[in-house]
């Protein structure tokens, strides 16, 4: 080893005892940081990754080490001094790997010097360093792995021209094999064992966070094959072709050829290992989630995924397929055979074919293909069926990819594809239970407890203490004994609960039998699995339906095998009517919402008029609240107050086209929630936030040109549009984590108060920035470019930070507590209101949530549409926001925590133009300040070592001594053959 380290000094030292090693890594960090900065538009793509830095090296690695290795044999054998240094005692080997480690090491430093990059971006934004680590290791095997094919190359040629060539073609092949232009031309199949062979590909792999093994083998293999075929080239210059070598010759050459093809079969035997790796990214992006695991580990039906994957597809989709499958595998290995997992090609298979198209609704999708000369039109799949029971879903290609456009190249990725295969089995499997297999599956008995006091019951509810009794008991008798109830009257002496305890332990108050009357009654059911208790209040108009759906909604709660039911109110579309008397349809509309939170859960429309909600219903999420009576309130207060999850999109403003001007106006709510949410605590406030960091929106501009006034649309700064970045949002809450940003339009800013909400849990969602400000009037929200020129907006008095969405969790106090409940009727003779459903329950359990958020059109679609026209998919940040926030609402928190690996907000900090300029400067001022202390360090290093040797000290003894005793002519002669 000591002899190797020496050989790879004596190299380093004659790269640095001229310019080219200077001149190399000089070169190097200019390219890198042109690329990175100018090329790759660094601070346009406002993303902190530093993946763009490692995207062309394995073009620009193929020639750096074909420069670095091109003189390294050629060079000795033109001059003649390779005889001499294979005949000292050193090692074939030994030279070979001192020069190959020289090589690397001279590369390695200069990737050491780019490291000032990703340490810029961590300082910039939130920067995940497991694709860089990734980045620099893929980076360093490929350098190895290039370096042994130069040597190589070098060894079979004396001319220095020709081995740098053939160093370039013969990387340039094994990188140009297993990119899309050449696997684009076969099928799926061979191009999956083209880009198992192509050093390119494999690349990608490692740099984006993921340390396979396979991957690893395959570097160390091609470097091992080269430096053996080097050794066997050196070696071979040595031999005679006498009968005498022969033995020697062949052994040497069998024992070569053995080694490679042990290198060569290892590769095929771990390739089907796809469990074999270390995933470094932050949040295991590419690792299953315990969430995962803990799904198919639930799984009591076999489950069927299957692929449906054309041979000849996109050529942007077909890198992709290896990954799906490898994922695919990831699922059917951790389920441990309850996964069966199917990947076929629909052209192979007719049948398969038909049943997809007829029975699963799975058609061939038309893509476009342009070639060099002509562009055709391919019908390719690229589907996936999930199967559970009599349950199916389907997800197409637009479901299960995204397109991204950076530097004018389009980059198609799978969006999240855990996140989406988990969501949509978790919905098949949820979907296919039923509430036999929901008491089978817990593994405790369910003790249910019916606190019901019949004699003081209110005439219109006589009968509901019968109708609860047979209905919990016709469920106990299909529980196969794993059920048991009893009845309690609270009231009675000998009761075994008294009303005060069941304040304590339950926070259960009696209902009271009417506003006159001093009687209470009880009509509760409390269930009990292991140490887990539930209240069930009772809704509706009590019939054996109503019961019987509120006692199986609690059982589906306790367990973790069903799909969560989501209620949505919207405003009504109701067409209105311009100056002219002409109808106009509404301008809003919240359809996107429904579809996307339909993809996990399953979505209803509430009629809040009713004054009920279904107990079913696992979250509320009310959009644009107005036109409400007492009923619609009642109805949202008493869905809380039985322990539920409401969301309220709940802005003062909403946008309306405005009859007499044309465009759009506000309109301000008088008629909503502000009365509900104020005795919760919790303020919406009349007026709008504006903010000076805002998403544009697209604006009508009066252009003169000449004679003639031209209007056109243009991308204008509009601060109603706030921006929510990472610095307004809640630190490590789920609902946040996975948002790089999210726009507010027209939001209302919301204060809470500290004293009603003492003893619950207030967290701040959603804030504008400190240079935002309050305008009162709703309505004005149209720029003026007469009265101010330079923005269409009045410059602020005064700017703060503004609250602009919130979260509450705990217990509350019911809006309508001593008053009438608006369900109550009155005989057409006058007398006492009576009840037609339950009393009112005037405070809620600790488990109620409720989030409020100042902005009634963040959802509409119209805004969607503007947005999507200006900002891509940006809008999507909303939809996630939602879905975010019912998984907090239903505590469905294994989702969430798969959403957010990886989607960690990488947003960079806002920047100005010279402020970006100074941070580019920076990093070309210590890459040049780098430059200079190795060298600097370097000349210090030649001055003050001696000159290095690589005979053993014996030999250089003696040889020193003969030298000596010589004649003085002899010296120099001496000298250079030692050198």
């Amino acid at each position: 080893m000591k002899q190797i380290l020496t050989v790879t000094r004596k190299e380093l030292r004659s790269y640095f005892g001229s310019p080219m090693a200077m001149i190399f890594i000089g070169a190097f960090l200019i390219a890198t940081l042109f690329s990175f900065f100018w090329v790759d538009t660094f601070f346009a793509r406002g993303i902190a990754d530093v993946r763009p830095l490692f995207r062309r090296l394995p073009v620009l690695m193929i020639f750096i080490a074909a420069a670095l290795t091109m003189r390294q044999w050629s060079e000795e054998q033109r001059v003649g001094t390779l005889e001499i240094l294979l005949t000292l005692p050193v090692s074939t080997t030994q030279l070979v790997i001192g020069k190959f480690l020289a090589v690397v090491a001279l590369i390695g430093i200069a990737l050491a010097l780019t490291l000032f990059i990703p340490i810029t971006v961590a300082l910039l934004g939130n920067l995940d360093w497991g694709p860089v680590i990734g980045g620099y290791l893929a980076a360093l095997l490929l350098a190895g792995a290039y370096a042994a094919i130069g040597l190589f190359v070098s060894s079979r040629t004396d001319n220095q021209i020709v081995a740098l060539l053939s160093t370039v073609l013969l990387c340039g092949v094994f990188y140009l094999v297993g990119s899309t232009g050449v696997t684009n031309f076969v099928g799926n199949e061979v191009g999956e064992i083209l880009r198992a062979i192509g050093a390119g590909s494999r690349f990608e792999s490692i740099q984006r966070g993921v340390i396979d093994l396979r991957d690893l083998l395959y570097y160390v293999t091609l470097a091992g094959i080269f430096l053996v075929l080097n050794i066997l080239s050196l070696k071979a210059k040595s031999w005679s072709a006498g009968e005498q070598t022969l033995p020697k010759r062949r052994g040497v050459t069998i024992t070569s050829a053995l080694l490679i093809v042990n290198l060569l079969v290892s590769n095929v035997w771990v390739y089907p290992l796809r469990s074999l790796r270390l995933d470094l990214t932050q949040y295991r992006e590419y690792s299953l989630s315990k969430a995962t695991r803990n799904l198919l580990d639930g799984l009591q039906e076999p489950l069927l995924i299957r692929g449906y994957f054309s041979e000849r597809t996109h050529p942007l989709l077909a890198p992709l397929v290896p990954k799906v499958r490898d994922m695919l595998e990831e699922y059917a290995i951790a389920s441990q055979g309850r996964v069966q997992v199917e990947i076929i090609d629909p052209a192979k298979e007719p049948e398969k074919e038909k049943e997809a198209n007829q029975v699963y609704g799975i058609r061939p999708t038309p893509f476009q293909i342009a070639g060099r000369y002509e562009a055709s039109i391919i019908n390719s799949y690229f589907d996936i069926l999930i199967q559970y029971g009599d349950q199916s879903v389907t997800l197409g290609f637009d479901d299960l990819i995204e397109v991204k456009q950076e530097g004018g190249t389009v980059d198609v990725q799978l969006r999240n594809l855990e996140y989406d295969l988990t969501s949509n089995i978790k919905k098949v499997v949820y979907g296919f239970q039923s509430i036999d297999m929901v008491l089978a599956s817990l593994s405790d008995p369910v003790e249910m407890t019916i606190y019901v006091t019949p004699d003081t019951m209110p005439e219109s509810l006589a009968d509901v203490p019968e109708t609860m009794e047979k209905v919990v008991q016709e469920i106990a008798a299909q529980s196969n004994g794993k059920l048991t109830y009893k009845l309690v009257n609270p009231l009675q002496a000998d009761s075994p609960m008294t009303p005060q305890q069941l304040y304590d332990t339950y926070d259960i108050q009696p209902f009271a039998a009417s506003l006159f009357s001093n009687d209470v009654y009880y009509m509760h059911i409390v269930l009990k699995v292991g140490t887990e208790e539930s209240v069930i209040f009772p809704s509706g108009q009590m019939s054996e339906a109503d019961i019987r759906n509120s006692v199986e909604s609690a059982l589906k709660r306790m367990s973790t095998g069903f799909l969560k039911v989501v209620g949505i109110w919207s405003p009504p579309a109701t067409p209105t009517q311009d100056m002219w008397g002409q109808t106009v349809q509404p301008l809003s509309s919240w359809n996107q919402v429904r579809e996307a939170l339909s993809q996990e859960y399953e979505v209803r429309t509430l009629d809040l008029s009713t004054g009920t909600i279904a107990p079913d219903v696992d979250v509320v999420l009310v959009i644009a609240p107005q036109g409400f009576t007492d009923k619609e309130l009642y109805a949202i207060d008493q869905y809380l107050m039985r322990g539920g999850a409401v969301i309220l999109a709940a802005g003062n403003t909403v946008i309306t086209q405005d009859p007499y001007m044309g465009g759009i106006t506000g309109k301000l709510i008088t008629d909503g929630v502000a009365g509900l949410l104020e005795h919760y605590g919790i303020t919406v406030q009349q007026g709008m936030v504006l903010d000076a960091q805002n998403e544009p929106f697209p604006m009508p501009v009066i252009r003169q040109v000449g004679n003639y006034q031209i209007q056109e649309y243009q991308a204008l700064n509009y601060p109603y549009f706030v921006d929510v970045r990472s610095t307004g949002m809640a630190k490590n809450n789920p609902i946040v984590s996975n948002l790089a940003a999210i726009t507010l339009n027209w939001p209302s800013p919301i204060q809470v108060n500290p004293e009603k909400n003492a003893n619950r849990k207030v967290e701040v969602l959603l804030s504008s920035t400190s240079k935002a400000w309050f305008q009162s009037d709703p309505t004005n929200i149209q720029p003026d470019f007469d009265l101010y020129p330079d923005s269409g907006f009045a410059p602020p008095a005064s700017t703060q930070v503004y609250t602009l969405a919130v979260s509450v969790q705990g217990t509350f106090n019911s809006y309508f507590a001593g008053k009438p409940s608006p369900l109550e009727t009155t005989s057409e003779e006058g007398g006492t209101p009576s009840p037609t459903g339950p009393g009112t329950i005037e405070q809620s359990p600790e488990t109620a949530r409720l989030l409020v958020v100042g902005s009634a059109e963040f959802l509409d679609d119209i805004v969607f549409q503007l947005s999507s026209s200006m900002s891509g998919d940006r809008y999507l940040n909303s939809l996630q926001f939602v879905k975010n926030a019912v998984a907090w609402a239903t505590e469905d928190l294994e989702l969430l925590e798969i959403q957010a690996r990886g989607a960690e907000s990488r947003v960079l900090a806002s920047l100005k133009e010279n402020e970006q300029s100074f941070w580019e400067i920076l990093n070309y001022g210590v890459a040049l300040l780098a430059l200079l202390v190795l060298g600097g360090f370097v000349a210090m290093r030649r001055r003050n070592e001696q000159p290095m040797e690589l005979l053993p000290p014996s030999a250089v003894s003696h040889q020193r001594s003969a030298k000596a005793a010589r004649p003085k002519r002899d010296a120099t002669s001496s000298e250079e053959v030692q050198q």
